[in-house]
């Protein structure tokens, strides 16, 4: 097992491949470990050269109304009028400081993505 640090995407492919050949590794095995140490490498070097930004804010909100089965009339809940939560999640409307406060304390949308631009 010879492990060097990620640099080139070179680098990145290669260790790719044998994160791919070490998949399937016995645990508690020299490969495992191999595997475990290749993985965070790879993770850290694709944080710095590939970051992914949060979600643009009406995406985060309509992907946790998802995870929660709520629809867009369930939202006026939150927001105050049926038609407030249509325009907001159309893009006709912004959400105010105090919508996005709501969002994040009662639906649990993160605070990062409803500050996103």
């Amino acid at each position: 097992m010879k492990i060097k640090p990620i640099r080139t995407k070179a680098d990145h492919k290669n260790a790719l491949a044998r994160v791919e050949q070490l998949w399937n590794a016995k645990p508690r095995s020299a490969e495992e470990d191999e595997f475990e140490i290749l993985f965070t490498l790879i993770e850290a070097y694709e944080h710095e050269h590939y970051p992914i930004g949060p979600p643009h804010p009406i995406e985060a909100i309509k992907f946790r109304m998802d995870q929660l089965g709520m629809k867009s009339s369930d939202l006026a809940k939150y927001l105050g009028y049926k038609s407030r939560a249509s325009e907001i999640l159309s893009g006709k409307r912004k959400l105010t400081v105090g919508m996005m406060q709501k969002m994040n304390r009662e639906l649990g949308v993160p605070a990062e993505a409803l500050l996103a631009d």
